[in-house]
C-alpha cells in the first residue's frame, strides 16, 4: 500500500543500512518522480550529486579528518536559529534523547557519541550518497522548493522499499565539499543524503520522534 499517508508516516531517518547494492536505474527513477515536486515559476532549483568508489571514499575520509582534527568553516546558510529558543531546544534535546537512548549510550559517554556522529560524514554506510547544492543567487523561495523536492526524494525511495536519511552536518563543510568533488563556488552545500535498505535489526532505527499537537501549529481564525 503506498498511500502518502501510508508513505508519510512509515518514512523515518534511518542511519543504519543493508549493503544490498541500488540499481542507478532505480536511483534516477526516484530522482525523476521526485522532479514532479511543486516549485515556484518553475524554476526546479537545486542539483542532486551521486558520489561512487574513490569519489565518495575521498570525501568521506576528508570529511572524517576535518572532524576529528577540530577544523571548523563558516556554513553557507542558518539551520538553526542563534540562539536557540527554549521550546525549540527541548524538542532537539528530546530528539538527541532518542537516537542515543536507543544505542544505549549515556549522556556523558562523548567517546560513543562522537562516533556515532562521525557517521553522518560516511553516509552512514548506506549503498546510495548524495550530496545536495543549490545555485547561491537564488533567493530563499529556492530552499523552500528545494525542501519540497527533497521530502519528494525520501517518499519516492519510501515507495520503492528504500530508507533514507538527509544529513544536515555536510552543510559544516562547504569549502570542503566543494573542493573535493570539484564543485564550483556558486553552489551553496545543503545536505547530504543517504539511501539504501533499512537495516530492521539495528537498534538505531527504532528512534522515533514525535509530532506536535494540531493545536500548537494549526488555528482557525
Amino acid at each position: 500500500m503506498n498511500t502518502y499517508e501510508h508513505l508519510v508516516r512509515k518514512r523515518h531517518s534511518v542511519r543504519a543500512f543493508l549493503p544490498d547494492p541500488i540499481a542507478l536505474a532505480t536511483v534516477q527513477q526516484i530522482m525523476t518522480t521526485a522532479r514532479w515536486a511543486p516549485s515556484g515559476a518553475n524554476l526546479q532549483p537545486g542539483h542532486f550529486w551521486y558520489l561512487q568508489g574513490e569519489k565518495r571514499a575521498h570525501l568521506s575520509n576528508a570529511l572524517c579528518t576535518a572532524f576529528h582534527t577540530g577544523v571548523s568553516e563558516q556554513e553557507e546558510y542558518d539551520y538553526f536559529p542563534q540562539p536557540m529558543p527554549m521550546h525549540l531546544r527541548k524538542r532537539q534535546v528530546s530528539a538527541a534523547q532518542a537516537l542515543y537512548g536507543a544505542l544505549g549510550v549515556a549522556r556523558g559517554d562523548a567517546k560513543a557519541r562522537t562516533a556515532q556522529f562521525e557517521r553522518n560524514y560516511r553516509f552512514f554506510d548506506a549503498p546510495v550518497a548524495l550530496v545536495v547544492t543549490i545555485q547561491r543567487d537564488l533567493g530563499h523561495g529556492g530552499f523552500m522548493d528545494l525542501g519540497m523536492c527533497l521530502h519528494s526524494v525520501m517518499l519516492a525511495a519510501q515507495a520503492q522499499g528504500l530508507a533514507s536519511c538527509a544529513i544536515g552536518a555536510l552543510a559544516s563543510y562547504p569549502k570542503l565539499v566543494k573542493k573535493c568533488l570539484g564543485l564550483a563556488d556558486d553552489q551553496i552545500v545543503v545536505c547530504g543524503l543517504a539511501m539504501g535498505k533499512e537495516d530492521t535489526q539495528h537498534p538505531i532505527n527504532q528512534t522515533r520522534t514525535q509530532r506536535l499537537d494540531m493545536a500548537d501549529y494549526f488555528s482557525v481564525l
